[in-house]
């Protein structure tokens, strides 16, 4: 039976993280998109949490919590509360470290994750998505060979997170097994790798707060000992936890849309009364209140699966699409609730529909 009552130790962490998305990360949130720089006294105080530590083994030097999806859903969901661009570069450290807690070999583990457990923000990042129309994560264009010992990547990635400051990148490349098919394989590639260009940060709708490039590889070296194991298996759960984890964050934005526009109803008064108590904006409001409940159902239905081994990817799909669908819809009732104070830039609303809209392309940007 599905139990969706968080233990004690989970409901820690979200008090933990929903007092600090609240009184430290919402005051920034205009400011960060207006300049597209987050603090980096912010960002500090954000890694100061141990969100990445804490599920690393106290072998390497962290917490050893352990990894847990639900757990990893409940502090996406209230980050992104706080703003989505913050959220996820406070999280994109643990693109790296969880592919490496959960595939990686001894040795890459002994290598990767101390770095990881120490006072500073360690920048990493993933580098999933590609510049194609027909762009598919489980299908990349991006080559891995095999080249005597070692192998050869080449390709173009964008819309990479942290690419002007991470110092490894996990990339989903296809490798090719000598008969001309490929499987979709995770590698770790250092930042100072030759053949390995970055580009200039991508000017994007929405997250702007969030720095984002291009990754070029040319003919890049990389050590067998960069590869992550399992196989196919792994790629598919990895991209299951990322649509988990984009989905809990596209119920944090929806959420924050959804209270801004509900408070904003209660005070704001016309003909004579608050129009909270007009029908068209209650039922409005109705209908997201419940939608937010839905995505999050959905989305805690497949990190259960995942925290259980279980494959969940009919499950992570379902919750990442209508995730993605509820979190623009929502904040585009948002900013029809606030009239035309949604559109101008005194209220947030307009930079949650800004930052919603990101959903339905993204893959690769968080993990669970």
């Amino acid at each position: 039976m599905i139990n969706f009552e968080l233990d004690q130790e989970q409901q820690l962490i979200r008090d933990t993280v929903v007092s600090f998305a609240r009184d430290e990360i919402r005051p920034h949130a205009r400011e960060a998109d207006e300049k597209g720089l987050i603090p980096s006294a912010l960002i500090q105080k954000g890694w100061e949490l141990g969100l990445v530590q804490s599920i690393i083994p106290e072998e390497f030097g962290g917490f050893g919590n352990g990894h847990s999806a639900i757990s990893g859903a409940v502090v996406a969901e209230e980050l992104a509360y706080g703003d989505l661009s913050i959220a996820m570069h406070l999280l994109a450290p643990r693109l790296v470290t969880v592919p490496v807690l959960e595939f990686g070999s001894d040795a890459l583990k002994r290598s990767v994750l101390p770095r990881f457990c120490g006072d500073r923000f360690e920048p990493a990042s993933a580098a999933v998505m590609e510049p194609r129309m027909d762009f598919d994560a489980l299908t990349p264009t991006t080559s891995l060979k095999r080249d005597g010992d070692d192998y050869t990547l080449n390709g173009e990635k964008c819309l990479v997170p942290l690419g002007n400051e991470a110092r490894q990148f996990l990339v989903i490349a296809g490798l090719s097994n000598g008969t001309g098919a490929s499987h979709p394989q995770a590698v770790l590639i250092d930042r100072e790798t030759p053949g390995l260009t970055i580009g200039d940060r991508e000017r994007n709708m929405g997250l702007k707060a969030l720095a984002t490039t291009r990754l070029v590889f040319d003919g890049c070296k990389v050590p067998r000992e960069q590869l992550l194991g399992g196989g196919d298996g792994a790629i598919a759960r990895l991209a299951n936890l990322w649509r988990v984890a984009q989905s809990a964050m596209a119920v944090g934005v929806a959420r924050a849309a959804f209270d801004y526009a509900r408070d904003y109803a209660k005070d704001r008064r016309a003909f004579g009364q608050v129009i909270a108590q007009k029908q068209a904006i209650a039922f409005m409001l109705a209908d997201m209140a419940m939608e937010v409940d839905a995505m999050r159902l959905l989305t805690w239905e497949a990190a259960w699966k995942l925290d259980r081994n279980e494959d969940a990817t009919r499950e992570a799909h379902l919750a990442k699409r209508y995730a993605a669908e509820m979190a623009l819809k929502i904040t585009d009732n948002a900013l029809q609730v606030l009239g035309g104070h949604g559109y101008i830039r005194d209220h947030l609303v307009e930079l949650f529909l800004r930052n919603a809209r990101s959903f339905a392309m993204l893959e690769g940007f968080a993990i669970a």
